[in-house]
């Protein structure tokens, strides 16, 4: 572990620095997994959607981890320093991405769960067990606050995107260095 110190170090540690880049590499392929699932043979969408679903989970595990390395590794200061407005613009968006980290593979499972669907470890062909009994309505009713939020979440993270190269190409500071 990078022990350095907090105030004066340019990055994150990088045990955060890798575990952002791991969990948006599992995120896009998340949702490419299920956007593009309906155009090929049911053989191929059952293992796109355990991909799918298997995304979500290790998202959802992997957060704890990033959530534990970022307090215990602190934030590097962004120079030059941001307006406070800017700061809580910051505070709100890093929020809702966690938020969004925890929620949609939770709700992800539960809606598995209650549509009756499998989820199986691979390799093994073992199901998780399932929470709660089949509802197959309120499932559906989770299953589309579900791709709503993902809808949502797509807007979000390319803003998130979109205001990292903004800091980097227009306003020239290390928001964008720190995790790199």
């Amino acid at each position: 572990m990078e022990t350095v110190n907090v105030l004066t170090r340019p990055r994150y540690v990088r045990t955060v620095r890798q575990l952002h880049w791991w969990m948006a590499a599992l995120i896009l392929l998340a949702y490419l997994l299920i956007d593009f699932h309906e155009y090929f043979p049911r053989e191929v969408r059952r293992a796109m959607m355990q991909g799918h679903f298997w995304a979500g989970i290790t998202v959802f595990l992997l957060v704890w981890w990033r959530i534990s390395s970022r307090a215990r590794g602190g934030t590097p200061a962004i120079k030059p320093p941001l307006g406070s407005l800017a700061v809580v613009a910051s505070r709100l968006m890093h929020l809702a991405l966690y938020a969004f980290f925890i929620v949609m593979p939770v709700l992800g499972f539960l809606t598995a769960s209650y549509e009756g669907k499998q989820v199986k470890i691979p390799f093994l062909g073992i199901a998780l067990p399932s929470p709660v009994a089949v509802d197959d309505a309120f499932g559906h009713r989770l299953e589309d606050i579900h791709a709503t939020i993902g809808t949502v979440f797509y807007w979000v993270i390319g803003l998130h995107v979109a205001v990292a190269l903004w800091h980097h190409f227009i306003r020239r500071d290390n928001v964008l260095e720190r995790m790199l």
